[in-house]
């Protein structure tokens, strides 16, 4: 195989894997920051209802989960694809977290799932209610917890970039920044601090993914040296 041959073949891997980070954006923009809150209340009392009577915008939230579950996994396994002959063991790193965090959501969406059954169920509504609560909390920490893991991925990701060369250097600084603000994001919550500041710590993460994403889909992966 040619040089030519070979950075063709990793731009088409690049702009794949830039695909399924798209679906993963996609997905989690209008599943948990979009439809997640319509079916899932702080009251459990509202949240039977929403799941007895929204039951198509329920499901289709669960749906969403599985979209954001699968396109993590096949973003995190593409770039192992993408990066393994640049550097190993971060192209592995980067693979392991990303599935991770994927298995983290899964809690989720089973969590999810069986709340729309509970809901549909013939069972008295004080137990349904004290069910839904139980359920609704494990669906919150698995996506708190899954903070880690998101974090954890970034970090590799990062360094592969800044140190390689081969996409622009300060993207590479800023989802390693953005890792470290998930890490201290999720630490500091489940420390008892809270405050919009400590949302904000996962900002620069929010802008080196969509940056990550348009490398990808428009330029896919430097060549060696340039």
């Amino acid at each position: 195989m040619t040089v030519n041959d070979e950075q063709s073949r990793l731009v088409t891997i690049a702009r794949t894997s830039g695909i399924w980070y798209l679906c993963l954006a996609v997905s989690g923009i209008l599943g948990f920051m979009v439809y997640h809150s319509q079916v899932y209340d702080a009251d459990p009392q509202q949240t039977v209802t929403n799941l007895v009577e929204g039951i198509t915008k329920a499901r289709l939230r669960l749906l969403l989960e599985f979209m954001i579950i699968v396109s993590q996994a096949l973003t995190a396994i593409w770039f192992y694809r993408l990066f393994r002959n640049i550097n190993e063991w971060a192209a592995l790193a980067t693979a392991i977290w990303g599935t991770v965090n994927a298995i983290a959501i899964m809690v989720s969406a089973i969590s999810m799932g069986s709340a729309i059954k509970i809901a549909q169920s013939s069972q008295l509504m004080e137990d349904k209610i004290v069910l839904i609560d139980l359920l609704t909390s494990l669906i919150s920490n698995a996506w708190s917890v899954g903070g880690l893991f998101f974090g954890l991925w970034l970090i590799p990701l990062g360094y592969i970039i800044t140190s390689s060369g081969r996409m622009p250097v300060w993207l590479g600084r800023t989802l390693i920044l953005g890792g470290i603000g998930y890490l201290a994001s999720t630490t500091i919550s489940y420390a008892g601090v809270s405050g919009s500041w400590v949302g904000s710590l996962t900002i620069p993460a929010t802008i080196g993914e969509f940056w990550m994403i348009g490398y990808l889909l428009i330029f896919g992966i430097r060549p060696v040296n340039k």
